[in-house]
């Protein structure tokens, strides 16, 4: 089977957890134990999240004179780099010797039209007293927001329209190179009039960005890993209630909080409908039975067989 895997932000740190780099390689160990045994069997691709790594960078970013940070689609390949290279790290440690893997720093093409560059809404960045955040504002034009009781930065979080580099990534995987690519939605690019592309200020959600990735490489199977266990019906009710299996029409007469699981309900649903495969929703250590359509939600077309033993 052609497998991929999108590890939501909890597969490199734990809530509440300090940043570092150790916390973070230790929770990539475990991520890659989880993965093994669809490594062993499949072709495995892998994407992932990059929130609290960008917003470490726009931190650190932040130190420089304005005309001196650097812009958003950089911090995007650079936490696609680092983040590449741990998994790579702890997942060739497990695998027989000489598996390749390769990290693809993934530019995904955007509308510059779409409705979401008037629409600011993605935060980034560290959190910032109201002064110092209109400060910022006034000083490098960015757009802000309240988050809680502090105000953020906001910034267009476009819809993935073509990834550049999935030619080069199909032909690795038909090779059985394990690639990691795509991460955090990729590296948001426009194109030009001379028919380049260039990056711009945005960010794209990971999980519709894997939702095509799947997609274009005609996935048998895309695994959404997060730090919950399904998708739940009545989510903070008592009434609340795992999600087992669903159509997307199902799911689309149902309500999900839009900066959570509503993203990944919404690729789940994207997915299954462009191909003929089917997506699951799960926690990382239910990956593998997650693949076996035991475990996790799945989300199906109507008439698909309920298991698939692979």
């Amino acid at each position: 089977m052609r497998v991929v895997a999108a590890l939501g932000g909890n597969a490199l740190l734990r809530r509440g957890q300090p940043m570092t780099a150790e916390n973070q390689r230790a929770n990539v160990r475990i991520a890659a134990r989880a993965l093994l045994p669809i490594a062993l069997e499949h072709d495995l691709v892998l994407t992932h999240g990059n929130g609290p790594q960008v917003g470490l960078l726009s931190l650190q970013n932040a130190a420089y004179l304005p005309d001196e940070e650097y812009p958003l689609d950089i911090l995007d390949a650079e936490t696609e780099g680092m983040i590449g290279y741990l998994l790579e790290q702890e997942l060739g440690n497990l695998l027989p010797s000489g598996r390749p893997m390769a990290t693809i720093l993934t530019r995904i093409a955007v509308d510059p039209s779409d409705p979401a560059f008037s629409r600011p809404t993605k935060p980034i960045g560290p959190v910032y007293e109201r002064a110092e955040a209109r400060r910022h504002a006034a000083d490098k034009g960015w757009v802000i927001a309240q988050d809680g009781a502090k105000w953020r930065r906001v910034v267009p979080s476009p819809q993935p329209r073509a990834i550049l580099e999935i030619g080069v990534i199909d032909l690795l995987v038909n090779e059985r190179v394990i690639v990691i690519c795509a991460g955090g939605g990729g590296i948001p690019v426009v194109a030009i009039p001379d028919g380049g592309y260039v990056g711009i200020e945005a960010v794209i959600d990971k999980d519709y960005a894997g939702a095509l990735l799947a997609t274009l490489l005609h996935a048998d199977a895309f695994l959404m890993l997060t730090d919950v266990d399904a998708a739940y019906e009545g989510w903070g009710t008592p009434d609340a209630r795992p999600i087992r299996e669903a159509t997307p029409e199902d799911l689309e007469r149902q309500e999900f909080a839009a900066g959570s699981m509503g993203p990944k309900v919404e690729a789940a649903c994207r997915f299954v409908r462009a191909n003929s495969g089917f997506a699951a929703i799960g926690a990382l250590a239910d990956a593998p039975k997650m693949l076996r359509r035991e475990g996790g939600t799945i989300v199906a077309a109507a008439g698909v067989p309920a298991a698939v033993h692979a």
